[in-house]
C-alpha cells in the first residue's frame, strides 16, 4: 500500500485529500478530510513514535529495544516533535508573571509611578 504524501510531487504544494474510497463495497466518498498531524511524519518517524508509545514514553526501555544511545533517541524525538511543527522544550502555555515582576509592578503603583489602571492592565496582560 502506497503512503500518503503530504506534499505535490510536482510543485511541492500541500496537498489535500478529497475522495475515500471502500474497497469491500465499492463506495466513494468525496469532499475535503483532515488527515491529522502525524501524516506530517516519516515512516521512520512513525516508526519511532509507536516503539515511544510502546515503551510508555521511557527512553531507557526504548535504548534497549532499539540497541540506540540516549543522545540518539532524544534527537530523534526533537526531530519528531520539530516535525509536528513544534520546537522541543518550548511550553505551549502562556507563561505569566514572575513573582518579581508582579512585585515590580505594585512598586511602581506604590511609588506612584504609575496609575491603578495601568498596574491593572500591567498585571491583566502579562498574566495572561
Amino acid at each position: 500500500m502506497n503512503v500518503l504524501p503530504t506534499s505535490c510531487p510536482i510543485c511541492s504544494g500541500q496537498v489535500t485529500v478529497t475522495r475515500i474510497y471502500c474497497r469491500d463495497c465499492e463506495s466513494t466518498i468525496e469532499g475535503r478530510f483532515n488527515v491529522g498531524m502525524f501524516s506530517q511524519l516519516t515512516p521512520e518517524q512513525l516508526d519511532f513514535v509507536e516503539t515511544f508509545v510502546r515503551c510508555e514514553g521511557k527512553i531507557t526501555r526504548m535504548e534497549d529495544e532499539l540497541g540506540l544511545s540516549y543522545p540518539t533517541i532524544r534527537n530523534r524525538l526533537h526531530d519528531v516533535i520539530r516535525a509536528l511543527g513544534y520546537e522541543p522544550g518550548v511550553s505551549e502555555e502562556p507563561v505569566g508573571l514572575s513573582e518579581g515582576e508582579r512585585q515590580g509592578i505594585l512598586e511602581q503603583l506604590d511609588q506612584g509611578n504609575i496609575s491603578v489602571e495601568k498596574a491593572m492592565l500591567l498585571l491583566q496582560e502579562k498574566g495572561e
